[in-house]
């Protein structure tokens, strides 16, 4: 090593030959340097040393990071970058967790069981041909939906599609698709009743202790005839007539609203159990003069 005037120290420094190259560095900040007495001739065919940037990011060809040089160029030839998916396992907790501000709203409140059971649903089916057109919402509905199914929690399709916006027919293609493939499997699936829709409804609805058993004996005496509604439709027109047996009625859109059943529907189930409300209402709860009271169908 020897002593040479350093540009970049603005010293004298020991500095370093490379033999190999040829080359002469500072022993203090590594920068090359020439010797005076020195005839170095640059060699063409090594690329100049340029500094390094200690800032953040790789920079580019005028100093700018790529992310700075990014944001210059026109949008249409920016980098897409995609927003990462959300997790399917998020989805299905928030449309588990899902309630409404008062009864005109949709409620879910559904349980830690159920919301494990659908993410083992989704691991199952996910990767099924049929599913792989459908959209995310409408798979993640159709799993809590038959969750709810095989843990006797029921709920319907209209309130899964109100939770995360997916689309009633899909869904219900999904759910179709995925009771059948379990069955394949050997799981079994439920059978819904219109009891098993009662206590949810009522409790949206902030009907007592009282009305609900009456409603639930209602509904198993209107099981025995031969009333052909669908569970949902027998479950809310057995909660309106209840509810005007109460000292705290509700009206027709009040309980269209809860239970995701029209009030067309309710009223023409309405005409269907009225001629037997003697044989299925609890005398416990009304009297033959009660039913009198009630709306004609």
């Amino acid at each position: 090593m020897s002593d040479t005037f350093c540009q970049l120290c603005k010293c004298f420094t020991e500095v370093v030959s490379d033999h190999a190259t040829g080359d002469t560095s500072c022993s203090e900040c590594g920068t090359l340097v020439v010797e005076e007495t020195s005839e170095w001739v640059p060699d063409p065919t090594r690329e100049p040393v340029s500094p390094v940037r200690l800032e953040s990011g790789v920079s580019g060809s005028n100093g700018a990071t790529e992310e700075e040089e990014e944001e210059a160029l026109p949008a249409p030839r920016r980098k897409r970058r995609g927003r990462p998916k959300r997790p399917p396992y998020e989805s299905i907790a928030e449309v588990a967790n899902r309630f409404g501000s008062n009864f005109h709203e949709f409620w879910l409140g559904l349980g830690a069981t159920i919301k494990d059971r659908a993410s083992d649903i989704y691991k199952k089916v996910i990767d099924q041909k049929p599913l792989k057109y459908k959209t995310p919402a409408a798979v993640v509905a159709a799993c809590v939906y038959v969750a709810c199914r095989q843990e006797s929690n029921p709920r319907t399709v209209k309130e899964m599609c109100s939770a995360n916006g997916a689309k009633t027919k899909e869904v219900v293609r999904v759910k179709d698709f995925i009771m059948k493939y379990l069955v394949t499997e050997g799981q079994e699936i439920v059978i819904v009743h219109a009891a098993d829709f009662l206590t949810h409804f009522c409790s949206v609805l902030g009907m007592s202790n009282i009305e609900v058993m009456a409603a639930q004996e209602t509904v198993r005496n209107s099981e025995e005839l031969a009333i052909r509604r669908s569970p949902i439709s027998l479950a809310a027109v057995v909660i309106y007539i209840i509810a005007q047996l109460s000292n705290d009625k509700k009206a027709v859109r009040d309980v269209a609203l809860v239970t995701r059943v029209a009030e067309a529907t309710i009223r023409n189930s309405y005409k269907d159990v009225y001629p037997h409300l003697s044989e299925v209402i609890p005398t416990w709860f009304a009297k033959e003069k009660d039913l009198k009271q009630l709306p004609r169908a």
